[in-house]
């Protein structure tokens, strides 16, 4: 079976493009700037089989996908639950939908001190520990923010949760990714990536069916919130370091220093790529504006602007999310073949064409427009996990990929409000319930406008910038901790360096050895 694994395993990497792909350092500004276009053009080599890309991971390797997988899921399913009880929370605490989406707004903001403290940590001491700890205080602030009786309380809680939820996003891609075979990233980074819209998926659902089904109100979907979680802190005890860490950190030993060998990397790290991490943020938050602005507030404006049941808005908000899960594994994968800016680049372009009909389209046939929309958007999104880990320095890269993507959090955290604030201005005729008036607003045209802004502004963001398809993710091929020990570490083949048995370690590095020639 082993042979059979290897052999494909050579199939495909034969079928993968040569990476451009590579490394840029040594390319002139003016040089940089030509390629732009040049570089977007797709190899055209066959997609390979996705049944036989899978089958490399080994039982390890699939161990680590879920356990990330299932954190992601949970990450996104804690914060959805306020968007889909903006309205109750609002009248339980006597405030508008503008007041209480500054909850969503202030979980953003405060993600990205999350990102840092605990891409730090997992960085330094090991994707395990963090990880479970970020999943403790899931539990304790879930728990919390359903007991909270006042506004100010709900608010405080929310923003700490928001530090809670930055520090997962990083470790999840880190531990899902590290260790994965090269030939089987662009599927896998779009399978991970899906865990958003799963979670969002599952809080719809469980939001039909807990809130305002009991006299507690909205409270429940909190409640259970936080059951989930214990059994994530089980099964990621059970498992240990990803192999990737392992080596790194016994490299790091063998410098003497742990500490010393990891504040040099970094500062290494941060010289030699610090225009690229401005970039990454950047980059993060046109993402991060165009999946909180096409989702946070879409379940109000289908209930507030078109009237739909709760009922309607479920079945359309779990159909958005078959549509996002779908896009983002089959745009994931395929980005494997057509590279990652060109797969990004032309699912916007769509995404863009499709906006008109998600927003403007006030029958049950908004469901189909949603499906795709959603598609798109998370389409795009499926390329993000692997693209940021090929990017990143290998010696920060957990800390790299969250804080990246949580400081564009931070840039896009007031989508919802803006969106809220802006749509008030745009009054519909109020609904009359017996004695009680219903502001409504035209949501759907600022959702609209704003959404096309968006993907103009990561279109152009995604032409201008790098792509490491195919890098070699191992510190052996990590060219900052060379220079930190001062030696090629590609011809180290230490016991503690090399993956798995003898043979295996050999064709890796020959594999590498061969894509950095052809690039």
């Amino acid at each position: 079976m082993a042979d059979i694994h290897r052999a494909e395993g050579k199939e495909l990497r034969e079928q993968s493009p040569p990476s451009e792909y590579s490394d840029r350092e040594h390319m002139s500004a003016s040089r940089y700037c030509a390629t732009r276009i040049t570089s977007l053009r797709p190899p055209l080599r066959p997609i390979p089989n996705p049944f036989k890309t899978l089958a490399l991971l080994n039982l390890q390797q699939w161990l680590f996908f879920l356990v990330a997988f299932f954190a992601w899921t949970w990450d996104a399913f804690d914060f959805f639950t306020v968007s889909l009880v903006v309205g109750d929370l609002a009248e339980t605490f006597g405030k508008t939908n503008a007041d209480i989406t500054w909850g969503i707004t202030l979980v953003l903001m405060l993600r990205s001190v999350g990102a840092i403290t605990f891409g730090l940590a997992a960085d330094r001491y090991g994707r395990k520990w963090p990880f479970v700890v970020n999943n403790i205080l899931f539990i304790v602030l879930e728990l919390g923010t359903g007991f909270v009786s006042t506004y100010k309380s709900f608010l405080a809680v929310r923003a700490l949760f928001g530090i809670a939820m930055g520090g997962l996003y990083g470790n999840a891609a880190a531990t899902a990714l590290e260790d994965c075979p090269p030939e089987a990233r662009g599927i896998i980074s779009g399978m991970l990536q899906q865990g958003y819209a799963f979670g969002y998926l599952l809080a719809t659902a469980f939001a039909r069916g807990l809130v305002n089904t009991t006299p507690h109100g909205w409270r429940p979907l909190f409640w259970f919130g936080a059951c989930p979680p214990v059994l994530i802190i089980i099964f990621r005890l059970c498992l240990p370091e990803t192999k990737t860490f392992q080596e790194r950190q016994a490299l790091r030993k063998s410098q003497g220093s742990l500490a010393g060998t990891f504040v040099s990397e970094g500062q290494v790290a941060l010289k030699r790529h610090w225009l690229l991490l401005i970039y990454m943020v950047l980059l993060m938050a046109g993402f991060n504006f165009m999946s909180h602005g096409s989702q946070d507030l879409y379940p109000t404006m289908l209930s507030n602007q078109y009237l739909f049941s709760p009922n309607a808005v479920t079945v359309t908000q779990v159909v958005a999310n078959l549509g996002a899960m779908t896009g983002g594994t089959i745009v994931g994968y395929s980005s494997q073949s057509l590279g990652r800016r060109f797969s990004i680049i032309v699912i916007c372009v769509v995404g863009g064409a499709l906006l008109y009909p998600y927003t403007y389209t006030s029958s049950k046939a908004v469901i189909a427009a949603a499906f795709f929309e959603q598609f798109c958007v998370q389409g795009a999104w499926g390329v993000i996990p692997i693209h940021l880990m090929e990017l990143s320095p290998g010696s920060l890269r957990t800390f790299v990929v969250g804080t990246s993507y949580q400081l564009g959090n931070l840039v896009s955290s007031a989508s919802s409000t803006i969106e809220a604030t802006i749509g008030e201005r745009f009054p519909l005729p109020p609904l009359h319930k017996g004695k009680q008036t219903i502001k409504r607003y035209e949501y759907g045209k600022v959702i609209c406008i704003f959404l096309g802004c968006v993907y103009a502004y990561v279109i152009i963001l995604t032409l201008v910038g790098p792509e490491k398809l195919g890098r070699n993710l191992d510190v052996a091929h990590d060219s900052d901790m060379a220079e930190v020990t001062h030696q090629d570490l590609r011809h180290q083949r230490a016991s503690h360096i090399g993956h798995g048995g003898d043979e295996e370690a050999m064709a890796n590095e020959k594999s590498t050895a061969r894509s950095v020639e052809n690039a």
